[in-house]
């Protein structure tokens, strides 16, 4: 037990150890890349009557008089201390915006790839037990038409007849409907939120407003889990102990159980980056459907050139994605232990 442990702590010390310089390298190539890009934050913010001097004056109280290093260097030290910065537009702190966003984006999200994995995993096996047959040829129409429905058009498409036509949805204009109370804060998510009150209209409301951004966004994660499925498990049931098992008698259930353990460690892996990848897709999908998660927030932030909005979005999706990609790696080192 104590040698696993220990284990486990090498592995993280070196994962985090390797991921700093990479979550560096982000946010210098963000810092610098958005203040290269030719918008002005000082004008915009400033108004069309401003004059020359208010102009300068702005620029040095936001420090966008100094040399890009000094700033990056500034900023570096602020985050260094848990200071994000301030956003430029709103006047909120960044970090206090991100724990108050983030929880809406990662019940989408977590919500979207859950359940694409129980739709997309077990048709993408069934698929592959026999290829170009016809579930076969119509899982990968599926899947091909979930690949080609651009985010912005599934989401009109579905408040159009749904919400517009049928009148099954409640309008995409927020997470809660306006006549009902929102628990109390204590995760974020308003829907663990109220169960964890025992707030039922509100869990309900929050499932209401969820259900079409949740939908689309399942779609759109579990066409390429059908794919991805299917072609991990074409490539074991092909493999030399897969025949030996089917030569012996085994049952097809136990070959397909053979071939699902086996396809784990790959599908956990294609798991981690879907969910990493869908975390920054969201921000059309809250767009559409007015959610206010982190998502449309970083969004919002790149159209208006909030640079510390900006910074501490893109720092948010590094350290998000770093964080499952180690979480997924040590479930894979667990289960799958190599010497």
């Amino acid at each position: 037990m104590g040698g696993q442990t220990a284990r486990i702590a090498r592995f993280i010390g070196v994962r985090l150890a390797v991921s700093a310089p990479v979550i560096l390298g982000i946010v210098f190539l963000t810092f610098m890349l958005i203040r290269m890009g030719g918008q002005d934050p000082v004008a915009m913010l400033a108004g069309p009557m401003a004059d020359e001097a208010m102009l300068n004056a702005l620029r040095a109280q936001l420090q966008l008089d100094q040399p890009l290093l000094a700033q990056f260097a500034n900023y570096m030290v602020r985050i260094a201390h848990g200071d994000l910065g301030v956003s430029w537009q709103g006047g909120i702190p960044v970090l206090n915006e991100i724990r108050h966003l983030f929880p809406a984006t990662l019940e989408l999200v977590l919500l979207s790839v859950a359940l694409a994995a129980l739709i997309g995993i077990p048709i993408g096996m069934r698929a592959a037990t026999k290829p170009n047959g016809w579930f076969d040829q119509i899982s990968r129409f599926v899947s091909l038409a979930g690949f080609s429905m651009p985010t912005y058009w599934m989401g009109l498409m579905a408040i159009l007849v749904f919400f517009y036509i049928l009148r099954w949805a409640p309008a995409p204009m927020g997470r809660l409907s306006m006549e009902v109370a929102a628990p109390a804060v204590v995760t974020g998510s308003i829907l663990v939120d109220a169960l964890l009150e025992g707030n039922w209209r509100a869990m309900g409301s929050a499932l209401a407003h969820l259900a079409l951004p949740v939908a689309c966004f399942t779609m759109l994660a579990a066409a390429p889990m059908i794919k991805q499925t299917r072609a991990i498990v074409i490539e074991i049931m092909g493999s030399d102990y897969v025949r030996y098992a089917r030569a012996n008698g085994f049952s097809a259930a136990t070959v397909r159980r053979m071939a699902l353990r086996n396809a784990a460690t790959p599908l956990l892996t294609f798991l981690g980056s879907e969910l990493t990848s869908l975390l920054a897709a969201a921000a059309l999908i809250e767009y559409i459907f007015s959610l206010s998660g982190l998502g449309q927030w970083g969004l919002n932030a790149i159209l208006l050139g909030d640079f510390a909005v900006v910074q501490g979005y893109v720092l948010t999706l590094a350290l998000f994605s770093m964080a499952i990609f180690m979480v997924i790696d040590l479930i894979v080192m667990l289960i799958e232990p190599r010497n």
